[in-house]
């Protein structure tokens, strides 16, 4: 996130904030075992409006003020903690770096925030994440409303951050497009990579190890989201992440992976068989979930009611079911009575941005499934799950899984497949294989 792109974003917030407040806090560290942490990343919201990627740091969005609304409170810099946990950008980086309007020592936020909040209309602030911001916020509130007798104002209604800012982030900028890109084309690679790695025998950890030293190797952040390594029928365990056995002889793999790339994270599927080579039950299987996706990919275009992606994977899935002998009956019947939900259990889509399910509503206000509009980006990603002890099923598919999916951003007139170049076909699996 360079600071010229995180100030378009401020930019863009800060006018429709209007009048009112925000404050956004990036978050602390999280403990992973005794006196050690995880690896710090910054919450979404935080970074996609300030660029800043230190724990602890508070932003407070003020529109109007004479001294700028742009405010950052922040650890400062201390020689014999940075010796032992890294580089601080302190006050004045804040300043000359961030572009904050001004900077302050994060002990400070209690005393200044009130008059930070004094005059404003409303908050815009998310509670529940830390109940000691939550007090120190709501603390500023009633003090300056405890002296409206003297004509001194605090919020009178508060928010939620995201109403505003979740929106914002919904449709991605060219600048963020090609982030994401920059995303895809490595993920691409790491696939391709364990596509030509797997083996009969070869562990789970094995192509984890190889796909997110893949990420880091491309200048990625890693991986966006625990990698999915998926052999046989651990297919079938949606977000499996143990990774932990050996590929059994004559499976596929689930891989599900994608590179987080500028805190903007890839989110990709593709299953291929460790032979080399898809059985004939592989392929039945395979292709009736490739031509699910297609039909779904087929109807990504602005004005397509996001609930309609899902809708024609659903109907090309069951179609093929009926076709496998799975069930009985008409593709009408199981999308009224949900039968085929057995097998097909998720969902085809969701966003994809900063988060790997990224923020934004699946709706209009008036509860109807929403429009997709230019520069949203989103999954397209169905799936057949028949675990190995489904008796229910055809005996020959048991223990396979396969998921196909890709990300998609919408454009004018249609959509632009960001994942599409990473082999799907069966021919151009089985010859990445």
């Amino acid at each position: 996130m360079t600071p010229a792109l995180a100030a378009r974003h401020r930019a863009r917030y800060l006018d429709a904030l209007g009048d009112g407040v925000a404050i956004l806090r990036t978050g602390g560290e999280r403990n992973r075992s005794n006196d050690t942490s995880f690896k710090f990343r910054p919450h979404s919201d935080f970074w996609y409006l300030t660029g800043f990627a230190e724990p602890d740091a508070v932003a407070v969005f003020a529109p109007g003020r004479d001294e700028g609304p742009f405010v950052l409170f922040v650890n400062p810099r201390d020689p014999t903690k940075e010796t032992w946990m890294g580089r601080r950008a302190g006050i004045e980086g804040a300043l000359q770096r961030y572009g904050a309007d001004q900077a302050f020592d994060i002990a400070e936020l209690p005393e200044r925030l009130p008059a930070l909040l004094k005059g404003a209309p409303e908050l815009h602030y998310t509670t529940g994440f830390n109940r000691d911001d939550d007090h120190q916020v709501l603390k500023a509130v009633r003090r300056l409303n405890t002296k409206c007798r003297d004509g001194i104002m605090g919020p009178g209604a508060i928010r939620d951050t995201g109403r505003l800012l979740h929106e914002q982030r919904l449709i991605k900028s060219a600048d963020e497009l090609a982030i994401l890109r920059r995303a895809a084309a490595i993920t691409e690679q790491a696939h391709r990579g364990a596509m030509s790695a797997l083996a009969e025998g070869l562990g789970e950890w094995e192509i984890e190890s190889l796909v997110d030293g893949s990420f880091r190797r491309a200048g990625g952040w890693g991986p966006g989201y625990t990698t999915i390594c998926a052999g046989g029928d651990n297919a079938n365990i949606l977000h499996y992440t143990t990774n932990d056995m050996a590929v059994p002889e004559g499976a596929m793999m689930l891989l599900d992976a994608g590179c987080e790339f500028d805190g903007y994270t890839a989110d990709v599927t593709r299953t291929f068989p460790a032979s080399g080579r898809f059985t004939p039950a592989q392929r039945e299987l395979y292709e009736v979930v490739l031509a699910a996706q297609q039909a779904a990919l087929e109807v990504v275009r602005p004005g397509t009611p996001f609930k309609h992606v899902n809708l024609a994977s659903q109907r090309a899935l069951i179609t093929g079911l009926l076709q496998l002998e799975f069930l009985p009956g008409t593709v009408d019947e199981h999308l009224e009575g949900g039968a085929h939900t057995k097998w097909t259990i998720h969902s085809a889509s969701h966003w994809l941005g900063l988060d790997v399910h990224d923020v934004g509503s699946y709706f209009t206000p008036d509860g109807s499934s929403r429009p997709l509009q230019q520069g949203m980006v989103l999954t397209v990603e169905p799936g057949l799950y028949i675990a190995a002890d489904d008796e229910s099923a055809p005996e020959r598919f048991r223990g396979l899984g396969v998921r196909i999916e890709d990300d998609v951003a919408v454009t004018a007139d249609g959509h632009e497949n960001l994942t599409g170049s990473i082999p799907k076909t069966i021919d151009d699996v089985e010859a990445a294989c």
